[in-house]
């Protein structure tokens, strides 16, 4: 029942390791997209928020603040682009006989 015990020195070169390839990263979303969300959220709340095309009553969380984002954008804030839902490639073998 001998157990192995791991080497420190592999503990010391990974920890060295990660603080050597620290990145430096910027904010996705400005404050002011932050903003847009957050007032959007609530007019969703108070029951007031209508989509754009429809002009029917939002209730969904996500679309909400899709809006918020949308605007955002509109406004020229800091926000990454729309992710589109486009076809994804299928296989054409066929049925195998």
């Amino acid at each position: 029942m001998a157990t192995k015990k791991k080497s420190s020195s592999a503990k010391k070169s990974s920890s060295a390791r990660k603080s050597s390839a620290k990145k430096t990263s910027s904010r996705k979303y400005s404050p002011s997209a932050g903003k847009n969300v957050e007032t959007e959220m609530k007019e969703m709340k108070k029951g007031k928020l209508k989509s754009g095309r429809s002009g029917k009553k939002v209730t969904s969380r996500k679309q909400a603040i899709a809006i918020g984002l949308s605007e955002a954008r509109q406004a020229g804030g800091k926000v990454p682009r729309k992710r589109t839902g486009g076809a994804r490639k299928r296989k054409t073998g066929g049925r195998k006989k």
